[in-house]
C-alpha cells in the first residue's frame, strides 16, 4: 500500500490509529495512530458577545475563560460560567453511561459552531474529536476545503469526505464535527447512523453574520458572490438551506438555537455561550438514548 502520502501525525492511543495517508488517485486512507484535535487545543469557555479583559480559572478539571467589560460585572460573569460549568459536567456524567462508547456526529449548515461545540462535548465525554473537513484536507494534501473545491472538485471533494466518514465509523468514543454538506449523500447517513447524529440547528440570519464578520475565502460556496458579505453569505445560505435543510432533519435529535435563546428570553442567539449549547446537547442526546433504549434499540 502507498506509504509517501502519509502525513507522520503523533500517535494518539485512544484511536489506536497512526496517520492519514492517501490511496493511489488522491483517496483517503488511514494507517495506525492519528493525533486528535484536542491534544492540540485547550478548551476554554467564552462569553462570544463580551469584550475586555478576562478571567480564566480551572474548575473540576476544565478550563474557564470569562469575558467581562468591566470589574462591576466580572463577578457575575465567572458565576455563569462556573454554573455553566457545573451543569455541563453534571449533564455529561448522565449521559456518558448510556452512550456505551458510541460516536456522536454534529451535522448543521456552515458556521454553526459545529467544531466550537463538538471540543466542549468531547473534553466532558472524555472523548476523541475530529474535525471530518481537516481530515479530509490532510489526506488529500490540501491546507483548505476551497483549495480542494479549486484544484479539483467538489465530488471529489466528497468521495473523500465519504470515505473518511466510513473510516470513523468503525471507531468508538469520538466526536466529529462534519462539513455543512455532508448530509446530502445517504451513504454518509449510513456511516454516521452507526452513531449518534446531532443537527445544531442556527437561524440562517445569524449565520449570516457570523461569516460575514470572519469572510467568505475559506467558503468556497459563497466566495464568489457578489455584493457586501453579509448579504451574499445570507443569499447563498438560503439557497443551500434549500437544497439541505430536508436532509438535516435526517439527524437523532436537533439543537435548536432558537429554542435555546427562547427559553433563556434572549432575542439574539449569538448572545448564547457554546457551553449553554453543549449543555442543550447532551440533553437532547440523552432523551434519543431514552427512547431509543424503550424501543428496545440499546
Amino acid at each position: 500500500m502507498e506509504t509517501s502520502g502519509a502525513l507522520g501525525l503523533q500517535s494518539y492511543p485512544r484511536l489506536g490509529l497512526e496517520g492519514v495517508g492517501r490511496r493511489p488517485g488522491g483517496f483517503v486512507r488511514f494507517s495506525r495512530g492519528f493525533k486528535d484535535e484536542k491534544g492540540v487545543e485547550k478548551l476554554v469557555f467564552r462569553r462570544p458577545s463580551s469584550i475586555g479583559r478576562q478571567v480564566q480559572l480551572r474548575f473540576n478539571g476544565l478550563d474557564v475563560s470569562c469575558s467581562y467589560k468591566n470589574s462591576a460585572v466580572e463577578s457575575e460573569s465567572v458565576k455563569v460560567c462556573v454554573d455553566e460549568a457545573l451543569i455541563l459536567k453534571r449533564k455529561s456524567e448522565e449521559v456518558a453511561p448510556s452512550l456505551s462508547g458510541r460516536c456522536i456526529y454534529l451535522v448543521g449548515m456552515m458556521g454553526s459552531g459545529k467544531t466550537t461545540v463538538g471540543k466542549i462535548l468531547s473534553e466532558v465525554l472524555g472523548y476523541s474529536f475530529f474535525d471530518s473537513d481537516k481530515l479530509v484536507e490532510q489526506a488529500v494534501g490540501a491546507t483548505s476545503v476551497a483549495q480542494i473545491f479549486k484544484e479539483h472538485s467538489e465530488d471529489f471533494f466528497r468521495e473523500n469526505e465519504s470515505e473518511v466518514l466510513r473510516e470513523l465509523s468503525s471507531m468508538h468514543q469520538l466526536v466529529v464535527a462534519t462539513g455543512g454538506g455532508v448530509v446530502i449523500r445517504p451513504i454518509n447517513w449510513r456511516h454516521m447512523k452507526k452513531g449518534i447524529t446531532v443537527w445544531l440547528d442556527v437561524p440562517l440570519e445569524a449565520l449570516a453574520r457570523r461569516i460575514a464578520a470572519v469572510g467568505t475565502a475559506s467558503r468556497p460556496l459563497l466566495h464568489h458572490e457578489s455584493g457586501d458579505a453579509y448579504t451574499k453569505a445570507l443569499l447563498q445560505l438560503n439557497k443551500l438551506y434549500q437544497e439541505r435543510g430536508e436532509y438535516y432533519t435526517n439527524a437523532d435529535t436537533t439543537v435548536s438555537l432558537q429554542d435555546i435563546a427562547d427559553e433563556q428570553a434572549s432575542a439574539d442567539v449569538s448572545a448564547l455561550t457554546p457551553t449553554a449549547i453543549a449543555i442543550e446537547a447532551l440533553i437532547k442526546i440523552k432523551n434519543f438514548l431514552t427512547t431509543d433504549e424503550s424501543n428496545g434499540r440499546s
